[in-house]
């Protein structure tokens, strides 16, 4: 049930809105001045404030000015004496919205439901901005990181196509995503693209495109990755198992900035940023005859290493918190301890699988341990993969 703060001097206006909000379900707070108004603001969670604008001690302009610095919560403002500077003032403040005295009730009840919407949209925002800020958060300080983040700072801001490279688990989508966030294109999408997760005779189509009809199950026009990445950024993960026949119109696409739709003839203008990873060596594989010398040239503008995590053991611990403190708030956990030991323990192994390995035993430990993790315990689960 939404919370409604009223502030207003008039004892008779503040019960009459009182009645009328109640009735609609919502509870209801009330302040007889801007000092009263503000302690509740501080003490409670309100998704609309209703202030009116002269009032004694603290007028509502200032108490507005005050209330932003506290909330987020849109701030109706109320007056009998306003003008259209007054109201023209309040907005410029940061009102939601400007009401005149004697209140049209309908016109409020309108206004308190946009509000309202608005507020939890807001809401709604920060959890995902909090969701988003934690599963991609780039965790470690060591030498080898710190030069990854120093790289991704310079880079990101430009138009360059950018290879990462590195082991299976070491966080190459993270960079992309990083990459992304800090480029001009960041309000524009990211779309990720698994080479290796797309049969051969699919991977075309995925990425161009096709029209209807053009083969037995294109029962509708497909719109492909790099035109719903237009504007952003296109991620091709796992590039080095794309097929030589997807390799050439990638090419074509980078060189023209053109593509055209599986069955179609009509050429298409896309606007995109590539950024590629692999896990392969791709000087071998052009050796191999498995990847084309021309692409590699054109997507390894910027090419960044991501280091294994037996390069950056004392990144480690850090992780462990960062993962450990993740897993146990999902689980509805009190945050566990890890004994020296068991950090050391943790730190002496050889994560071949690098820091997807290191995940997933945290995982684990969070789930199977009851107290402190011991270097037992690693012992115990670390090698179960």
């Amino acid at each position: 049930m939404p919370r409604i703060l009223i502030i207003d001097d008039e004892r008779s206006i503040r019960n009459t809105l009182r009645e009328v909000l109640e009735y609609e379900k919502y509870l209801i707070d009330d302040a007889a001045d801007g000092e009263a108004g503000l302690v509740l603001v501080r003490e409670n969670k309100y998704e609309v404030i209703l202030c009116d604008i002269k009032m004694p001690r603290m007028d509502g302009i200032e108490v507005l000015g005050k209330i932003s610095e506290i909330t987020d919560a849109p701030v109706i403002m109320i007056s009998g004496h306003g003008t259209i500077e007054t109201a023209v003032e309040a907005l410029k403040k940061g009102a939601y919205d400007y009401i005149s005295k004697p209140v049209d009730l309908n016109r409020l009840l309108v206004t308190l439901r946009n509000a309202i919407d608005r507020s939890r949209l807001v809401d709604e925002t920060k959890l995902l901005k909090r969701r988003i800020g934690d599963t991609y958060e780039m965790v470690g300080n060591s030498e080898p990181m710190m030069e990854v983040r120093t790289m991704i700072a310079r880079v990101a801001p430009t138009e360059a196509r950018v290879l990462i490279t590195g082991e299976n688990g070491t966080g190459k989508e993270l960079v992309a995503r990083h990459l992304h966030a800090l480029s001009n294109r960041s309000a524009g999408p990211f779309i990720e693209v698994n080479c290796a997760a797309i049969p051969s005779e699919l991977i075309e189509s995925n990425l161009f495109g096709h029209e209807k009809g053009s083969f037995t199950s294109a029962i509708r026009q497909h719109k492909g990755d790099f035109e719903q990445a237009s504007g952003g950024t296109l991620f091709l993960d796992e590039i080095g198992d794309m097929s030589l026949s997807a390799q050439s119109k990638v090419l074509r696409a980078l060189q023209e900035n053109k593509i055209t739709r599986v069955g179609g003839e009509k050429e298409i203008p896309v606007n995109v940023r590539v950024i590629a990873a692999t896990n392969k060596n791709i000087r071998e594989e052009i050796k191999n005859r498995n990847f084309r010398e021309d692409l590699y040239h054109r997507l390894s503008v910027i090419v960044i290493d991501v280091p294994p995590l037996r390069n950056r053991a004392e990144d480690i611990p850090g992780l462990v918190n960062h993962f450990l403190t993740g897993y146990c708030a999902g689980m509805g956990k009190l945050p566990m301890e890890v004994t020296a030991e068991a950090v050391e323990a943790l730190k002496d192994h050889t994560w071949s699988g690098n820091i997807r390995e290191l995940k997933n035993v945290v995982e684990r430990l969070a789930i199977l341990c009851d107290g402190p993790i011991t270097a037992a315990d690693v012992y115990k689960f670390a090698g179960q993969q």
